[in-house]
Order: C-alpha cells, then structure tokens, then sequence
C-alpha cells in the first residue's frame, strides 16, 4: 500500500510533469486535458490568426464555446506561427524543456518541420511523444485524414450501431477522437513509468480507428473461429438477453439488465410472470437468447401498463439493473452526480459556469481545475518571457511580424 500522510494539499499525481501540446481540435487536446487536470503543466500551442477551431464550435458564450471552457481548463495557451522558422524555433526550444510532447497533425508533418520525435531527442532523450492521427505513423493509409467520424467507420464500431437494414448511426458525439485521447493518456503515462526504469522517451502511436478498433470487444476471435460477423442490434446486445430499452405507460423509456440466471427470475416474477421465470428453456443464457422475442415481448407489455418511475421503483425492490436515460438536465438534478462531485463550478466572464469534473477519482492525490480555457495567447508572456527568457522587445517583435497574437490575445 503506497502512504499519502504528509503530502502538501492539493498536490497531484503529475505536478512538475510539462506537456507540450501541438495541434488542434480533439484527441490530441483531450489528452493533454486529463494530464493537466491530475498536475501536469500544459503549454498548449495555437495559430495566432483563430487558435483551435474549438474555441468557436459548437454552443457560444459569448466569442468563446462553452466547450472551451471545459477541454482548456488548466492549459497556459500561447500563440505561434509554426508556418515560420521561428514559430517553429521557439517551439523546438519548448520541447526540450518538456517531459512530453502531444501532437495530432498529419503524420510528417513534425518531420518536415524539423520537430520529428528523432531529432528532439537528440537533445532531450527524456522525451515522451504521444502522436495521435487518423490511421496511425506507419501503414498505407497514415497519409489519409481521418476524422473521428470516419475512423469510426473504419474501426468496425458504426457496423454495430443502429437498427438492422436501416442507416448506420452515430451518437451525438466524437467518441473515436476522445477514446484516441483515453489511449494516448494510458499510453503516456506508461511511458511515464517506463522513463523510471531506463531514464529514456519514447513514442506513443495512436491511430483513432485502432483506440474504435479497441472497444469491439469479441468481434475478432467470434470471426475467426465461427465466421461469426457482430451486426446491429438496435437496443439490445447480441447473444445477451435479456438487456433491452423499454417503453413505459408514461412516454419515457427504462433499461433493464436482467441476463444474470438469478436476476432473471427476479425480474420476471416482479412483471408478473413467474411461469417464464421458471421456464426451465429460459434458465440460462443459451435458452433467454433462443426466446428473445417471447421475453422481450413479456416484459414491454409490463413496462407499457405503468409509469417509468413505478417500474424503476419495483425492480430497485427485487434487485434488478435498471435505470432511466437521462438528458443533461436530468444529470444536473441527480442527486448521484452531486454526491459524487461530478460537477465543478467556475467564474467564467463574470458569471458561474457548471463544467464536468474529469475521471479519474483519487482518494489521497485528485485532480481539479485551477483555471478554465483562457482567451487567446493569455499565457505568452508567462511562457516566452519567462520559460524561454524572451525580452519584451523580441515579445513585441514576434507580435509585429504575427508569429504570436497581439497582447490583448
């Protein structure tokens, strides 16, 4: 068991840890996102014309997403032109002063700039690149784009979303770019372990499709050994039963989990039907799958006679997985996501703003925001100026030739 008596308050996991974020937009920036919300010193790096398109996508406050807010938290942000030799050039003297090094551009890119992960290390063999594109450094298609949309496509998870015979679907969100950013967090801080061990940095390749192509859990030996090909399922899972969403007298919709043997009776001698419950077909798995339609058919007859909140009571009695869908609103006013601390709030242009706390919870070393995404080149002066020693005169020179934004940001 690891002692945490007698840390300083508030210290974290990765204090006195520097990251260098490179690139824009979302695997890369979530990444850096979770390593500075547990201590890390992010130094995030922006075009001086517009910054990350982020700060304008989506819901606005103001000039500025309420997005923003939340995956900027906790980042010094800087402006420099990397079209230029010294936008470049300072950023090279940045990176051999980190311990870590995030970049999502189009694989070369770093290389034609003179800031591939091979010639920092020549000078600063301590460093630790995570290096997030579409289809990954090496193979036919790493000179692709690939967005997270398509690298979806493309790692098999929109082949098992939606309804069958209908259009492939997607959930209203960039979910391979943020599990992109998951991988390449892991994968960071195992390279962080490793550096104890041999002193040494090394490369973190992480393809969008491969973190996708992670999550497809059985679909490969399935394949393999029975030519089995995972399809949709609309909102059940295959050979898993019964798992399914149900629609209740009232309009709104439960999950049930109920495919355990045990909490399979449970269930359905709660909807009144304990001669299913019993039914030595539907004992285990194998039968409930073989009888999907019959059980499923039992139990959206008992959820359409009763309002959610009755069927969520009854089977919370008897010890049954089931649960609402919730909306943000619904999260909000959740008394388990104010227990657990999930939100965080800020002062954000004069007026609170709610942003989510970020995962992991640690009892003895937990991460926090210290800072929402700042405006435009706020921290060039803390990071030229003081990390690099620029003066102001060479600060005020870099303004003028628009290698870094104005000093209003």
């Amino acid at each position: 068991m690891i002692e945490n008596e007698g840390l300083p308050p508030g210290i974290r996991p990765l204090d006195g840890v520097r990251v260098l974020e490179l690139g824009q937009l979302l695997a890369g920036p979530f990444t850096s996102t979770l390593l500075g919300y547990f201590g890390a010193e992010v130094i995030k790096v922006e075009p001086p014309d517009a910054g990350d398109p982020i700060r304008r996508w989506r819901v606005m406050d103001g000039d500025t997403s309420c997005w923003w807010h939340s995956l900027a938290r906790n980042k010094k942000c800087i402006t420099l032109d990397l079209r230029t030799d010294r936008g470049r050039e300072l950023a090279r003297r940045l990176a051999l002063q980190s311990d870590i090094l995030i970049e999502n551009f189009k694989p070369g890119t770093l290389e034609k700039w003179g800031l591939g992960p091979d010639a920092l290390r020549e000078h600063n063999p301590k460093l630790i690149c995570a290096r997030i594109s579409g289809y990954g450094q090496t193979g036919p298609k790493s000179s692709m784009p690939g967005y997270a949309s398509v690298c979806e496509g493309f790692g098999g998870l929109r082949h098992v979303t939606g309804v069958p015979g209908e259009r492939p679907v997607r959930a209203n969100l960039s979910l391979g770019d943020s599990l992109a950013g998951l991988h390449a967090c892991l994968g960071v801080l195992l390279a962080l372990f490793q550096r104890t061990k041999d002193g040494r940095g090394q490369d973190i390749d992480i393809g969008i499709f491969e973190a996708v192509y992670n999550m497809m859990e059985a679909v490969v030996p399935e394949y393999d050994r029975r030519g089995a090909v995972r399809e949709p399922s609309g909102s059940t899972v295959t050979g898993i039963v019964p798992t399914n969403t149900y629609l209740c007298a009232d309009g709104h919709y439960v999950i049930i989990g109920g495919n355990g043997d045990s909490i399979y009776k449970r269930l359905m001698r709660t909807a009144g039907r304990a001669d299913l419950a019993d039914d030595p077909r539907l004992a285990d798995n194998e039968g409930r799958v073989a009888h999907e339609d019959e059980i499923d058919r039992a139990l959206a007859a008992w959820t359409g006679g009763l309002p959610a909140a009755e069927v969520l009571r009854l089977l919370r009695s008897a010890s049954v997985p089931a649960g609402p869908i919730y909306s943000v609103a619904d999260m909000v006013e959740d008394p388990q996501y104010q227990a657990r601390g999930l939100f965080e709030e800020h002062n954000v242009n004069g007026e609170p703003l709610r942003i989510p706390a970020l995962m992991p919870k640690l009892t003895a070393t937990p991460g926090h925001t210290e800072w929402t995404g700042p405006r435009l080149g706020a921290h060039n002066d803390d990071v030229l100026g003081g990390l690099l020693g620029l003066s102001a005169e060479e600060l005020e020179t870099l303004r003028r030739d628009g290698i870094i934004s104005g000093a209003d940001g």
